[in-house]
């Protein structure tokens, strides 16, 4: 690839990016009060010099302050698979809060045995809690498990996404063995004091850190996400399952972007056997929702341990988890939204990106690869796919990932900004696909003739 050209191109589309966002410029450099300029710091992670402001959202579509409408692929990195408030649940959300109050009246309601039915129909876990974030799903699913074992250590995956999870950020060394994930912020501890890793689809690394006894549970995502799509080679999340067992270690499976795969997500599509899921974002409609959920054998276990304050002091919970508003969303969404026909209609436009991604790979030559995951799917600029977390963090191409972002954008497409995937919801439609299909094509050609 002519670099000096790729150069050229980013610089125009950055020009243009700036162009034709005055009022998201103006925005950002007024916003001196937060930290970062933004309100959360990971909106900079953007192409461009700053990042679009929302003005409006519905469906598969946004529009920013500036005017512009864009097909919107991104979806809220997963967070609004449903589609941007799509009616049932704002619908629900409006009588909760509006007509019958209590949003947060730390009050169980009926609507969380049905979103718990449900969630058990879908994945398979028998007893389940919520949460406000699948990060804390996660923190929360960590605590029984090392409070069910007894065993003080985690592990996770080189290059996974469990949100902030500190145990989460630890990654496979130059030399084999976990070390701090690079740029990890200010951690309580040595991270291979509560942590082991290994990479993705390697089964001999695994049982090698097993062995040690001291793992209480391993957290995964059955494939990794994050870091691009990374899907499990032929026998593999079997062989993680047998391993788990073998050595008395819990296996928690985090679906929260990998709900993609299906109704219950990948745990149900590939007919997994977890002792925990977590899930998150998604299952919410755009209301701020998760949960975890407990095989039937570990949840008597746990319930039956006296000496486990699970109560009060458990450090199990918040104040808001499980909130009546969370809750009415989460049964809307589950309900009406992303049901088992939605699932099927996304994962067919899925597809349709797919093919069209990879006809602007094949018309050029590149070695390029595609993966698709239900309805998630992302390009690589690598081939064949990555088959390890390390393996696909050494792909990255910041440049060419900027250049293709800002072309799409400035053209009214939005993809995922921390990488190159593209999300379906109930809303989205052929015409979507295919203009994103053109302008890939269009892309590619301006870049290598």
């Amino acid at each position: 690839m002519d670099r000096t050209r790729l150069h050229r191109l980013l610089a125009r589309e950055s020009a243009e990016a700036e162009r034709r966002n005055p009022r998201s410029r103006a925005a950002y450099e007024g916003a001196g009060n937060l930290f970062g300029r933004v309100p959360m710091t990971w909106m900079n992670k953007t192409a461009g010099a700053f990042p679009r402001y929302l003005a409006t959202a519905r469906g598969a579509r946004v529009t920013d302050i500036d005017g512009h409408e864009y097909i919107d692929f991104c979806l809220g990195d997963t967070g609004a698979m449903a589609g941007h408030s799509p009616a049932p649940v704002t619908e629900a959300v409006q009588r909760r809060f509006a007509e019958l109050g209590g949003a947060t009246a730390m009050l169980p309601t009926e609507d969380a045995a049905w979103v718990g039915a449900e969630l058990t129909r879908r994945f398979g876990p028998t007893h389940w809690s919520f949460a406000l974030t699948a990060t804390d799903a996660n923190r929360w699913a960590i605590r029984l498990a090392r409070a069910a074992t007894g065993r003080p250590k985690i592990l996770v995956n080189s290059y996974c996404y469990h949100g902030s999870v500190d145990e989460s950020l630890i990654v496979v060394g130059p030399d084999g063995r976990g070390t701090a994930r690079p740029g990890n912020v200010g951690a309580p501890c040595d991270v291979t004091l509560t942590s082991r890793v290994a990479e993705f689809n390697d089964l001999e690394q695994l049982e090698r850190e097993l062995a040690h006894g001291d793992v209480a549970a391993v957290l995964m995502e059955p494939a990794l996400t994050n870091i691009g799509i990374v899907l499990p080679e032929p026998g593999y999340l079997a062989g993680v399952r047998a391993l788990t067992r073998r050595y008395g270690t819990l296996l928690i499976n985090d679906e929260t972007h990998t709900l993609s795969a299906g109704p219950g997500g990948c745990t149900a599509a590939w007919d997994l056997e977890p002792d925990v899921v977590t899930v998150g974002k998604a299952i919410g409609g755009g209301i701020p929702a998760g949960a975890y959920g407990l095989s039937a054998d570990l949840a008597a276990r746990l319930l039956g341990r006296p000496d486990l304050d699970l109560v009060d002091m458990g450090g199990v919970g918040g104040t808001l988890a499980g909130n009546a508003l969370s809750v009415a969303a989460m049964r809307a969404t589950l309900e009406h939204v992303l049901t088992d026909e939605a699932f099927a209609r996304m994962s067919k436009l899925s597809e349709r990106f797919e093919a069209g991604v990879r006809a602007g790979i094949d018309a050029h030559g590149l070695p390029w690869s595609v993966s698709r995951l239900g309805a998630r799917t992302e390009y690589r600029f690598t081939g064949p796919a990555p088959r390890t977390g390390s393996e696909s963090a050494a792909a990255s191409d910041p440049e060419l990932e900027d250049y293709l972002h800002l072309y799409l954008a400035n053209r009214g497409i939005l993809l995922t900004p921390f990488h190159n995937m593209a999300l379906m919801c109930p809303d989205t439609t052929e015409q979507d696909v295919d203009t994103h299909t053109g302008l890939f094509a269009a892309a590619l050609t301006e870049l290598l003739g």
